[in-house]
């Protein structure tokens, strides 16, 4: 298996046209009943942190070096570092980081024992597992292997983080207030369980209705500096950007869960419509495929406007707009210090 697991996973659905599958998406919101018009659409969270099925496999073995959060001496002084890294730098080097496709985590330093630690979050089976599904042939509703979660190991990778990214010191905390993150994390990362590459807005424009957020390494980050800040830290004020992929639709439209809409009594004319949209996005391509399954995303998106979303483990249609989709690498500030509190 590779990254997105066995080659062949499916076989094509049928060709239903574009129009017969944009009305029945009308049809099914019709009898969803009360339109859902909480934006961004809150995500969900899990009481525990299932077991990955078997038939994801990861490429490359999540946290390998993992190790448990130490607890600190409360009388520490631990620095804590913003670390960022192209995506993928181990493989591509600084490729990615020509496009500000960037990789967020955070460093601590424990100025008593002079020990590193590196923290970051990021998918158990790669980036296109948790933005695409398997269409197994034996199963009649797409398979999702998206799971997100947290990697804390000793350790941090100068090199990996000066060369072709940040590393640079942004606040200073105690050993009393590392240990509270420590158990804020491990709360975080057992109830956030999926990741979730796009942010999805009306527009570019300042002020637009989010409809969706992301969830993935640098929302871990900026949690993470919520959250001390919350405890009293007080970070450095310095600029900090982070990535992010926008797809830009008019309001979506709710179209119901796996059961409700694959299920046995469920829309099979839409189940073969999300299928068919689903389909050219398969992995291991080659490449007159590849070029092929170009031609049909962009027909899917561009020309008829359409986008079959996956959030909280449900499905929505998203009537896109242009500019369509958008990489941005943006300015969100360090959080401010909770005065409430007092020390470190």
């Amino acid at each position: 298996m590779g990254t997105w697991g066995p080659r062949g996973a499916g076989a094509a659905p049928g060709r239903a046209p574009w129009s017969w599958a944009l009305a029945l998406v009308w049809v099914a919101a019709a009898a969803g009943g009360t339109s859902r018009r909480q934006w961004p659409v809150p995500y969900k969270r899990f009481s525990f942190r299932p077991e990955p099925d078997p038939y994801c496999q990861a490429k490359y073995t999540f946290c390998p070096t993992g190790s448990r959060i130490p607890v600190m001496k409360g009388d520490d002084v631990i620095e804590v570092f913003r670390l960022q890294a192209p995506v993928w730098e181990f493989k591509y080097g600084d490729l990615l980081g020509h496009l500000k496709i960037m990789h967020d985590a955070i460093g601590f330093r424990s100025t008593l024992t002079g020990k590193n630690y590196t923290m970051e979050w990021y998918e158990l089976f790669q980036l296109g597992n948790c933005t695409f599904p398997h269409l197994r042939p034996e199963m009649n509703a797409p398979f999702w292997c998206n799971q997100g979660a947290a990697c804390f190991f000793e350790g941090i990778d100068d090199s990996h983080w000066k060369e072709n990214g940040t590393l640079v010191l942004v606040a200073t905390i105690s050993g009393n207030t590392f240990n509270k993150m420590a158990k804020w994390v491990k709360q975080d990362n057992e109830t956030g369980i999926y990741y979730e590459t796009w942010t999805v807005q009306a527009s570019p424009e300042k002020g637009a209705e989010t409809w969706f957020e992301s969830y993935d390494c640098s929302k871990f980050v900026l949690r993470t500096y919520e959250k001390l800040a919350e405890f009293g830290a007080e970070f450095k004020k310095i600029e900090t950007n982070y990535t992010r992929i926008f797809l830009y639709s008019g309001e979506p439209t709710y179209l119901g869960n796996e059961t409700s809409i694959f299920g046995p009594t469920g829309n099979k004319t839409l189940a073969l419509a999300i299928k068919r949209f689903y389909y050219p996005f398969k992995p291991h391509l080659s490449t007159k495929e590849f070029l092929m399954s170009l031609l049909q995303i962009f027909d899917a998106v561009i020309i008829h406007r359409q986008f079959y979303l996956f959030y909280n483990f449900e499905y929505w249609f998203l009537p896109m707009k242009f500019p369509f989709i958008k990489i941005t690498y943006e300015e969100i500030p360090l959080p401010n210090r909770n005065k409430t509190l007092s020390g470190l």
